[in-house]
């Protein structure tokens, strides 16, 4: 089994508009509603790929059980099981509004701040999170922190996780990323921005390293129409597809990070498991949903990513 950690999870809305005009009113063509928060897309891909996953983190209120309702049925049909040990909490769970451009294709993001969480539910979770650690093979730790939960919180996740000799893979941002990075997380995925953030420095492969000497053991950076940077144990690789893929790119870093957990627990050699997470992301993008993937896109895709020494 998997895990993975969800600390913020929402209730997904994506709007889909002839044209994105601001102040302006639109009509909406097609609304699609959906369990959302990065470690949820995660899992959803993963169970695609035939793992079986489990998903902790907190829903609560009205838009806690509508995700909870609509994860059980995206678990349904998957070639892997998808289990839910979402911890309940008294406020309700948050909204993310996408709206996307059906002309362009763009997609602009709104994000709520999350539930206040309390003293008693972060207990609560962190005492699930370690029996969860019992059956994984490794772990996940994704997105942004809701109100009430500390904001160095990763860090002690990820050190229950390695004292239980569990693999675990931090992808995060801003301060609970200095935080995390710490306690000496096996990976971490951040996105170009986030690594400049953490960093100070806007060469990838400089910052990389920096990252490294920080206490991450591996640095996947996602360079976005550049591919992606890989800065291993093993070696340092860099990953890009055959071409610019248009799409809705929300989502695409999260199929990243599916690749890199399954390429993990299957013994891919690192050059191999960053082609696969390029090619994923890439299918992810084209298939227009975050948690989704176009399998023939992947499948054509793979053969060509080139993953060359950094």
């Amino acid at each position: 089994m998997i895990l993975t950690v969800t600390l913020n999870a929402a209730l997904d809305l994506t709007y889909r508009v002839p044209r994105l005009r601001p102040h302006s009113s639109h009509r909406v063509v097609q609304v699609a509603e959906r369990a959302g928060g990065k470690g949820l897309n995660v899992a959803c891909v993963l169970a695609e790929l035939g793992h079986d996953v489990t998903v902790t983190g907190f829903a609560g209120g009205v838009n806690g059980q509508s995700l909870r309702t609509l994860l059980a049925g995206a678990a349904r049909g998957r070639a892997g099981v998808l289990a839910d040990a979402l911890v309940p909490v008294a406020g309700n769970t948050r909204r993310t509004v996408g709206v996307v451009d059906t002309a362009t294709g763009d997609a602009t993001q709104f994000n709520e701040p999350g539930p206040e969480v309390s003293a008693a539910e972060w207990a609560e979770f962190t005492d699930r999170y370690a029996q969860l650690l019992d059956g994984a093979r490794a772990v996940a730790l994704c997105g942004s922190l809701p109100p009430g939960v500390p904001v160095g919180a990763y860090a002690p996740l990820v050190r229950t996780a390695r004292a239980r000799g569990v693999p675990v893979l931090l992808d995060t941002g801003g301060e609970p990323l200095r935080r995390g990075i710490a306690a000496r997380p096996d990976v971490v995925k951040p996105n170009a921005a986030e690594l400049a953030e953490l960093t100070g420095s806007t060469d990838p492969l400089r910052a990389a390293l920096d990252a490294r000497r920080r206490g991450a053991y591996a640095v996947v950076a996602s360079l976005g129409p550049e591919g992606m940077l890989a800065v291993t144990p093993d070696g340092s690789w860099r990953a890009a597809a055959p071409e610019r893929l248009s799409g809705n790119p929300t989502g695409a870093g999260d199929a990243v990070v599916a690749a890199l957990l399954s390429g993990w627990v299957r013994g891919v050699p690192w050059p191999e498991r960053l082609a696969q997470a390029v090619a994923l992301s890439g299918a992810t993008v084209r298939a227009g949903t975050a948690g989704e993937f176009d399998g023939a896109t992947y499948e054509a895709l793979l053969p060509r990513v080139k993953v060359t020494p950094a």
